[in-house]
């Protein structure tokens, strides 16, 4: 015979300490969004072309059929010992990157540090350094570009005997802030307070030890 069996629900706020965090740990299993990283990933678009680098892209096939591209930035994290970022792109000096940057991120001075360490180079070099990254391997990390500086001197003048260490430690530099933007963007999407709102605005319902109902 069937059974009608009545098994009382409540909304998060109404749970005990103990059953809310067992209703955190349930919703954050299942992880931040699709494409969380979004945000993140137009932030360094913009920062990028500010200080003159412009990123290669690659094609990404759609649902439909169709395809769009995407930049060439990757990650992985951010729990193991080779985590990191990396992207691959065109770096030339940028007229203003110094004052651009100061404009759009005035209290970052990582962004500082590395935007007056490249006009340094650029202008040791009389501003005719050009530098390539590239992706190689499999991992995702500042170690894994591989960076080409060259200078384009119309007598055919080498670059300064610097040039290419300091445009690579700098390039990679913001491979390393690009990884922390996104280890802050991880944290707080998974913080308690973003996990709360979540739960709450999509009206989820537990019973009262906590566990996932409805």
């Amino acid at each position: 015979m069937p059974e009608i069996i009545c098994t009382t629900v409540y909304q998060f706020p109404e749970l005990s300490d103990a059953a809310k965090e067992k209703a955190r740990n349930w919703y954050r299993d299942l992880g931040p969004h699709d494409d969380w990283w979004d945000a993140v990933y137009e932030d360094f678009e913009r920062v990028c072309a500010l200080l003159g680098i412009r990123l290669k892209t690659t094609p990404v096939r759609l649902m439909g059929g169709g395809t769009r591209v995407k930049p060439c930035i990757w990650f992985s994290g951010f729990w193991s010992q080779g985590d990191g970022a990396c992207f691959e792109g065109y770096w030339s000096h940028a007229k203003g990157a110094a004052a651009g940057i100061r404009d759009y991120a005035p209290m970052d001075v990582t962004l500082h540090g590395i935007v007056d360490r490249l006009q340094a180079i650029q202008r040791r070099n009389f501003y005719q350094l050009a530098a390539e990254a590239s992706h190689r391997g499999r991992y995702y990390h500042e170690y894994t570009m591989s960076i080409d500086v060259t200078r384009d001197s119309a007598t055919w003048q080498p670059p300064t005997e610097d040039a290419e260490e300091v445009v690579t430690e700098v390039l990679r530099d913001l491979a390393r802030w690009l990884y922390r933007q996104l280890e802050a963007e991880y944290d707080h999407l998974t913080s308690d307070e973003a996990i709360d709102e979540g739960i709450i605005v999509n009206e989820y319902t537990f019973t009262e030890g906590g566990r996932r109902f409805g």
